[in-house]
């Protein structure tokens, strides 16, 4: 018989775990819909070249395909939500006037090699302006704006977002005279290893390799680091651009860094790009950004801008931060179907179960607590007598047996 194991890069999550995961999508889907946000269930695959064409390079080569075996057609498991989003506004919502506000929650899968993830817990926003209604910085500071809240709601510990936008390295990126220069300035940039950029530089037009060393400068506290760039020899559309991402950070209500030599999702977005971290998560714990090219590439051009939250790294910041997964509803086991009735109309959690109960399964089933006779057995083996209690229950009157089940 064959070893009885999971495919790499996925796993199981058993209740404790699946219910800190369940919570966090909740909390952060609780504020989209605060924010207006209305969430939509797109398909786990789709055809491969549709999906694709909303894809950086990045994506295309994380995704899976396989064969349909009905149709014969290549598809794609998603290994992203947004390109779903935009062919969904692009074919769907073609009547219905925009701005358009959405949001969703689900798994993506990627290749990741053997030792990755492949199965990620994502919810996330788009916000999708065909007819742009919205200013520029109206659209990236609302995303930017929920993306702090949905943070907020979170509980988690040391968290800051930076903010980016990809003009700058476009420029220094676009004038390498071939794409081995281009790729080996690229890495550099990313390790911020000046000493690295500049060598690279040399390959640059004259007036160039300054600026591309200074990328790996431009970090930091945002007006700091906006200032340090208005003081460099920038060409003025690169300017233009930075100074739209000035008046988007002019417009919130919370602080941020900013890094201007991130060069992560280059090939995706098209303007203003961030990224959110957390003490106890090793890498972002959300990500987002502009992408104004993707809604035409499904035949409907708009201005769009959101974000993805991982809600594994999340889960992995609150572990290591020390926050308990959220307690559920206190679980009661019972023979008495009758009693199990009261005390769910009660807003308790009751298994109805006669035999075998004992203060190990009540531990093992996530249950507080027994009724047994005319007490109850706790979870942790010490016994209560509660026999006015549950009589009381059973007649309709839980409020006593619920101060006990509740007493520390």
């Amino acid at each position: 018989m064959s070893t009885i194991r999971l495919p790499s890069g996925v796993r199981d999550f058993l209740p404790r775990a699946a219910a800190r995961r369940r919570a966090l999508a909740g909390r952060v889907l609780d504020v989209f819909d605060a924010w207006g946000y209305a969430r939509v269930i797109t398909p786990v695959f789709e055809v491969s070249d549709v999906l694709e064409r909303g894809l950086g390079a990045a994506a295309r080569a994380q995704a899976i395909r396989f064969v349909e075996p009905g149709t014969g057609q290549v598809v794609a498991l998603r290994p992203d939500i947004t390109p779903q989003i935009a062919r969904l506004v692009a074919t769907r919502l073609t009547d219905v006037p925009g701005p358009y506000r959405l949001c969703y929650e689900g798994t993506v899968t990627r290749l990741a090699g053997e030792l990755g993830q492949r199965e990620i817990l994502q919810a996330g926003i788009e916000l999708v302006d065909p007819d742009r209604a919205l200013s520029g910085a109206a659209l990236e500071s609302e995303v930017l704006a929920i993306a702090w809240a949905a943070l907020s709601e979170l509980s988690l510990p040391e968290k800051h977002i930076d903010v980016g936008h990809v003009a700058p390295a476009a420029f220094v990126l676009g004038t390498a005279p071939d794409e081995d220069a281009r790729e080996r300035l690229a890495a550099a940039i990313s390790r911020k290893d000046r000493a690295g950029v500049r060598a690279a530089a040399r390959a640059l037009p004259e007036g160039v390799g300054p600026l591309a060393e200074a990328l790996v400068t431009l970090w930091g506290p945002a007006k700091q680091t906006l200032e340090k760039f208005a003081g460099q020899p920038w060409p003025e559309p690169v300017r233009a651009a930075v100074r739209g991402l000035s008046a988007t950070l002019d417009a919130l209500t919370f602080g941020v860094h900013v890094d201007l030599g991130d060069l992560r999702g280059f090939d995706y977005y098209t303007g203003m790009k961030f990224a959110a971290y957390a003490a106890g998560a090793p890498d972002a714990v959300l990500r987002g950004g502009r992408y104004d090219e993707l809604l035409g590439r499904y035949g409907r051009p708009a201005h769009a801008a959101g974000f993805a939250v991982d809600l594994e790294a999340i889960a992995q910041a609150q572990r290591n931060a020390g926050i308990a997964p959220p307690r559920p509803a206190v679980g009661v086991a019972t023979s008495d179907p009758a009693l199990a009735r009261e005390l769910r109309t009660a807003g308790l959690r009751a298994v109805v179960q006669a035999a075998g109960v004992t203060a190990a399964w009540l531990r093992g089933a996530g249950l507080d607590a027994a009724v047994v006779g005319d007490h109850l057995i706790l979870a942790d083996d010490s016994r209560r007598p509660a026999a006015d209690a549950i009589e009381a229950a059973r007649k309709g009157d839980t409020k006593a047996l619920i101060a006990l089940l509740s007493a520390p």
